[in-house]
C-alpha cells in the first residue's frame, strides 16, 4: 500500500481551471436536491456519508468526531474522493451530508446558489513564504523563480495578493508552476527555485533537512489573520432536518481539537490511528508547530473571519462581489457549542 503523505489537500488542489471548477458546480446546482443522501432508522439514528479528500493530519480530528458520532449509535460512511469538485457536486445533490475541503469552491457553489453551508472551521491559515539564501523581502524576489502548485490554487492566490500588496512595482517575481507544496519544498532545498508558499508539514520538512540559509519571508496567518482556507460544510437541508447531529458533530470536532491543543501528541496517536501507512519521521514536530500556531479550533468561525475570507476571494477573482458570511455560512452550531 502507498504510504499517505502528511500534507495537506489545499496543497494538492486541483489543476482544474476556475473555468472548469465553476462549470462542474453549475450542474451540480442545476442537479441538486438536498437531503443529504440520509435515512432514518427505526430507532431514530441516522445513516448519512461523509466526502473527504485524501484524508491527512488536518482531518484526521474530523475521523476522530465522526467516530464519537458513531458511538451514538448513527451509521457515517466516509467516501474518499479524488477531486474537491466531486465532493461539492455531491453535497450539492444531497449524496453527502458532510465534507470538510477548501473553502473556495463551497464558496462558489453557494454563490451559484447551491444548498451548502460552512458550519465549522478544519484549520486555521498555515502558510507561509519560504526564500533561499538571501532572500529576506518581497522586493529580493525581483524576476526570481517562485514556486506555486496552480493559477487557481489557494497558496497561489495568496502569494500574489502579497505581492501586488508588498513588492515595488516591477518587482515582481517570476511565476512556475511545479507542483504541490511537498514538492516545491523540495525543489527550494535543491536550489530549482528562490522562493515558495508552504504549509506547516513541509516547512518542518526544510527545517529538518540541516540545510541553512532558508527565510520565512511572509506569513499569512499572521497577514491574512480572516481567510480560512479549509473548513467543514453540510448540505443545506440535512442540517435544517438534523440539527441535533449536526450539534452533534460539531462538538465532538470542538472536543477532538481541544485535545490536540491540550497535548500534541494526541495528533500524532490520531495520525497513527486513522492514516497508517503514513511515514513521516518529523510528525511529533509537525504536530506541535500545529498547536503552538493555535491553528486547530473548530470553532474559530465567526461572522467577521467567514466575511473575510469572502472579501479575499472576491479580491483575488474567484467570487463575485455580494455575497455576505449570512448567505455562505450557519455558524449556530460553533456558537451553540462555545
Amino acid at each position: 500500500m502507498s504510504h499517505r503523505s502528511l500534507s495537506t489537500r489545499t496543497a494538492r488542489a486541483t489543476r482544474r481551471t476556475l473555468a472548469t471548477v465553476t462549470a462542474t458546480l453549475l450542474a451540480a446546482t442545476v442537479a441538486a436536491c438536498g437531503g443529504g443522501g440520509s435515512t432514518t432508522n427505526d430507532d431514530g439514528t441516522l445513516n448519512f456519508s461523509v466526502a473527504l479528500i485524501e484524508p491527512d493530519i488536518t482531518t484526521v480530528p474530523i475521523l476522530a468526531a465522526l467516530d464519537a458520532v458513531r458511538q451514538q449509535g448513527h451509521q457515517v460512511k466516509v467516501v474518499e474522493l479524488a477531486e474537491p469538485e466531486l465532493a461539492i457536486e455531491g453535497l450539492a445533490k444531497g449524496d453527502y451530508a458532510f465534507s470538510a475541503e477548501a473553502t473556495s469552491p463551497a464558496l462558489i457553489a453557494i454563490q451559484q446558489g447551491a444548498p451548502i453551508r460552512i458550519i465549522a472551521d478544519v484549520v486555521g491559515n498555515q502558510w507561509a513564504v519560504y526564500g533561499t539564501t538571501g532572500v529576506n523581502t518581497c522586493d529580493d524576489l525581483a524576476g526570481r523563480p517562485f514556486g506555486i502548485f496552480s493559477e487557481g490554487a489557494v497558496a497561489t492566490a495568496m502569494a500574489k495578493d502579497w505581492v501586488r500588496g508588498t513588492c515595488a512595482a516591477g518587482k515582481e517575481p517570476r511565476y512556475l508552476t511545479i507542483g504541490g507544496s511537498d514538492v516545491r519544498a523540495q525543489a527550494l532545498l535543491a536550489g530549482e527555485i528562490d522562493a515558495t508558499p508552504l504549509e506547516i508539514t513541509d516547512a518542518v520538512t526544510l527545517e529538518a533537512s540541516g540545510r541553512t540559509g532558508f527565510t520565512r519571508i511572509a506569513d499569512f496567518a499572521t497577514s491574512l489573520p480572516d481567510l480560512h482556507p479549509q473548513t467543514v460544510y453540510a448540505n443545506a437541508d440535512f442540517i435544517g432536518d438534523h440539527r441535533e447531529v449536526t450539534q452533534l458533530l460539531v462538538d465532538a470536532l470542538v472536543a477532538e481539537h481541544r485535545k490536540i491543543n491540550e497535548n500534541p501528541q494526541y495528533l500524532v496517536d490520531l495520525v497513527s490511528k486513522y492514516l497508517p501507512d503514513t511515514r513521516d519521521p518529523n510528525v511529533a514536530q509537525i504536530a506541535q508547530r500545529y498547536v503552538e500556531g493555535g491553528l486547530f479550533d473548530a470553532a474559530a468561525l465567526t461572522d467577521a473571519n467567514v466575511q473575510g475570507t469572502i472579501d479575499f476571494f472576491v479580491r483575488a477573482g474567484v467570487l463575485k462581489d455580494g455575497m455576505t458570511a449570512a448567505d455562505a455560512a450557519d455558524l449556530s452550531f460553533v456558537k451553540a457549542g462555545s
